[in-house]
């Protein structure tokens, strides 16, 4: 067949191909939820500068290089972005299928981490050491397993045709299948991940449509486990004091209340305004422990007052207002029930690190989300950003 003027229609296709292409890639640019994206990199710009304050003078921690952990969470910043990019491109679809096998290996991760393999960092036997001064947390990674493998579940008949509503076997099998791995990290003993497990199996059958017999079941079966827990005393003695600091604040304040008395101190002394970067005294003074990681937002209360933190606040909200569009507004209970879970983790572990640094929750050892300084947790939001992209993307287009 010859095209108008003599010229071969073959000719063409390539010109055609190219065009389709970057149609494609123009139609996924346009249907990315952009408040989503620009707000998780301004939480992890704001918190590269955090991080950097609170660590530019800890000579004992950086090696003598006050851009060492600013270089490194840029960088964590970066691969969780090629994580998100990776994620939107194979889609939260064709994870479905892979389903069983990410499940298999984060058993596999954890279950590591009781070995000689495994590392204890800051009283929690919780990491890998691979080398070089990088480590791993495979609870982070777990948090979005038991996402995928409970709505993989939760939704395969409801998606089908077959169900209005998950029948009480699946649910069962979705939550025997979640039970696992929570048990093993609590043995580890990771008490902060397996709470936010928890809120997001909940978050989970929430969005599912499972029956509300479930919900509370395992509501109860929470508190009880809790009560077993305590009784069997599966709890380090550091983390029993946690909790007895968070009941008694003046307990031991230079002890087992020191970590949240100068938290608070850093905090309230920020004022409206705060004192500046890099000009906080608690933070210059090195008083607040772990102000990279788990008491990040001590730094912004101080040093950004109460206008900086709260702009962590708004930013964080504007992730789960649109996040709850994405689940409202997708047309698969598969993606409902993910977006659901992000949703639930998101916002529980924002509460907990933020409620432990102003007193009105106990200290868990969990990151604030793009925030705070650590590998493991960066990646795995931001392979949680990309699972929301990912069903924004996928959704038919709506006017």
């Amino acid at each position: 067949m010859t095209a108008p003027h003599g010229f071969s229609v073959s000719r063409y296709a390539p010109e055609r191909g190219t065009l389709a292409r970057l149609a494609a890639r123009d139609s996924v640019l346009r249907r990315l939820d952009w408040p989503i994206l620009l707000s998780a990199l301004a939480l992890s710009g704001i918190g590269s500068l955090l991080v950097w304050s609170a660590t530019r003078g800890r000579t004992e921690l950086n090696n003598g290089d006050p851009y060492y952990f600013l270089f490194r969470h840029v960088l964590n910043t970066g691969i969780g972005l090629a994580l998100m990019i990776g994620t939107i491109w194979l889609g939260h679809r064709t994870l479905r299928g892979a389903v069983p096998i990410l499940y298999g290996l984060s058993i596999v991760l954890i279950l590591a981490v009781l070995t000689p393999l495994g590392a204890t960092i800051n009283g929690a036997h919780a990491w890998i050491v691979v080398g070089g001064g990088f480590s791993l947390q495979p609870s982070e990674f777990v948090k979005i397993t038991i996402i995928l493998v409970m709505a993989m579940l939760l939704a395969a008949k409801v998606d089908a045709g077959d169900q209005l509503h998950p029948d009480h076997r699946t649910v069962a099998k979705a939550l025997a299948l979640a039970a696992l791995p929570m048990g093993i990290v609590m043995l580890m003993p990771d008490l902060g991940s397996v709470m936010v497990m928890a809120v997001i199996v909940l978050g989970v059958l929430l969005a599912s449509g499972a029956s509300n017999r479930w919900v509370l079941g395992l509501i109860g079966a929470g508190v009880l486990g809790a009560v077993l827990v305590t009784a069997l005393g599966m709890l380090d003695e550091y983390q029993i004091n946690r909790f007895a600091a968070f009941a008694n604040p003046d307990l031991d304040p230079a002890g087992v209340g020191y970590n949240t008395n100068q938290a608070r101190i850093a905090i309230g002394s920020g004022g409206l305004l705060g004192a500046g970067l890099f000009k906080g005294s608690q933070t210059t003074g090195q008083f607040v422990p772990e102000q990279q990681t788990d008491f990040v937002f001590t730094v912004a209360g101080e040093e950004l007052g109460f206008v900086g933190a709260g702009l962590i606040l708004v930013l964080l909200g504007v992730i789960l207002w649109r996040s709850c569009r994405i689940a409202r507004e997708t047309t698969e209970l598969y993606g409902t029930i993910v977006a659901a879970g992000i949703i639930a983790w998101f916002a529980f572990q924002s509460f907990e690190n933020i409620g432990m640094t102003l007193g009105i929750m106990p200290v868990a050892g969990l990151p604030l989300p793009f925030v705070s300084y650590g590998g493991s947790s960066m990646f795995a939001v931001w392979v949680a950003i990309g699972l929301l992209q990912s069903i924004r993307v996928q959704r038919p287009m709506t006017a």
